[in-house]
């Protein structure tokens, strides 16, 4: 089977070396020998290491994708465009497409999906969401008969790598990030990251297989992590939570509208997620009649990410020389709940004039838009004082509006960090001791 790929990046120059330098033994273990013809990039003078054979760099994709010898296109540019133009190229060929493309699919996977039904091709995309990680597949296949209640993960290494330094270091957001930075372990521009645009792309993808629903990223409510603070997250710590950045996927009061969202929260330390560290990612997935998988390992980088390219690979070529290919995903409108509408436990912290009576003008704020506080702190901070709170299960529209008018009471100085609280089981050990640490 003979393959064009579509940019050379990490990605594309590691799955250049595994299908050169590896091809005899891909061939041995699956009966399909994969044939690389021909490598677009936008430089042909950049030099792209000893595994990418220089002779089949071509600075023209569209020729490439064209080409009557291609039998399978590999897509790792990235982006909307050209990528879109060169997926829909192949397809109407009828040739199927690898991509690991998050943002074009986010965009525009239930489209191309009918696209490649249509032609009677494949379109895989296993590493779009979490790198080596086999997500997509189970979701397809494994569970396609399950009833997804929520997919729930980790699918950010830069910001869970950030997040796990200020949790078991103590250091400061900006600190942290520019070491990652330095370590290439995130991007000169992490905006795309740590804004949680990236893990929002992941979510609308894993909430259309989850639930067989039409979601587009705009859909996709996203918060990111530049307004987590070190004090935040230790005072996380000490409740017996762990922050996070999360994209969640799940049936609202058990459907049939859904919620696609992606925030930082606090997680009980005794749940599966909460020991994800580094730049490593997770999905965790409820099933009605399956119960709870978590799915876990490296989320990004370039071998990891090619060998997900790769498996997609080999199950195009099979397809392909079979006459066949994987069964598109069903597809329905979705209603997805507006954010407002949504109930979640809250970690608030703010600072206030210490002086009597401040803190039961505080508490009237919350009564007056049905705010439960389920427990409180106070920290003297010399003439101010640091009040946090945990609150029952409230409407986020209630607590933005408590927000709002906290922000405008005379005696708060500054509101500080607002963190969604991931609920923990009833009986789940571990938690339960965490709660009354507030109060003291």
């Amino acid at each position: 089977m003979r393959v064009a790929l579509l940019g050379c990046g990490n990605v594309g120059s590691a799955l250049a070396e595994l299908l050169t330098a590896h091809g005899d033994e891909i061939a041995a273990r699956t009966g399909t020998r994969l044939e690389l013809v021909g490598i677009a990039v936008l430089d042909l003078a950049k030099d792209r290491g000893p595994g990418v054979p220089a002779g089949l760099l071509t600075a023209d994709a569209k020729a490439l994708v064209e080409r009557p010898d291609v039998d399978v296109v590999v897509e790792l540019v990235g982006g909307i465009d050209p990528a879109r133009t060169l997926v829909e190229t192949a397809l109407r060929a009828g040739r199927p497409v690898v991509t690991a493309n998050k943002a074009l699919l986010a965009e525009a996977g239930a489209e191309l999906a009918a696209l490649a039904a249509e032609h009677g091709v494949d379109l895989l995309y296993e590493a779009a969401v979490a790198g080596a990680i086999p997500v997509i597949r189970p979701l397809r296949e494994s569970l396609a008969g399950e009833r997804v209640l929520r997919v729930m993960g980790i699918v950010n290494g830069t910001t869970n790598y950030i997040l796990t330094r200020m949790t078991e270091d103590g250091s400061d957001y900006e600190e942290v990030l520019a070491e990652a930075q330095e370590l290439g372990l995130a991007e000169r521009d992490p905006s795309a990251d740590v804004s949680g645009d990236d893990a929002a792309a992941k979510a609308a993808i894993l909430a259309g297989l989850a639930f067989g629903s039409e979601i587009l990223g705009a859909d996709v409510f996203r918060e990111g992590i530049t307004g987590v603070r070190a004090v935040d997250v230790a005072y996380a710590s000490r409740l017996g939570y762990v922050v996070k950045l999360l994209a969640v996927a799940e049936l609202v009061d058990g459907g049939p509208d859904i919620s696609v969202r992606v925030h930082p929260a606090m997680v009980p330390r005794s749940h599966p997620l909460a020991s994800v560290r580094g730049a490593f990612n997770a999905v965790f997935v409820e099933g009605a009649a399956a119960g709870e998988l978590m799915l876990y390992g490296r989320g990004a980088g370039g071998a990891p990410t090619a060998s997900a390219v790769l498996g997609d690979l080999i199950d195009a070529a099979r397809n392909l020389r079979a006459g066949a290919s994987a069964p598109p995903p069903r597809r329905h409108p979705a209603v997805v709940r507006p954010m407002e509408d949504l109930r979640s436990a809250f970690y608030l912290s703010m600072d206030v004039a210490d002086r009597p009576g401040v803190l039961a003008a505080v508490a009237a704020v919350f009564g007056r838009h049905q705010v439960s506080i389920r427990a409180m702190e106070q920290v003297g901070l010399g003439d101010e004082a640091r009040l946090v709170f945990l609150t029952h299960a409230a409407r986020e529209g209630d607590v933005r509006a408590t927000l709002d008018e906290l922000r405008r009471l005379e005696a708060v100085d500054r509101v500080g960090g607002v963190l969604r609280v991931i609920e923990p089981e009833v009986g789940d050990a571990g938690v339960g001791a965490a709660a009354p640490a507030v109060g003291g």
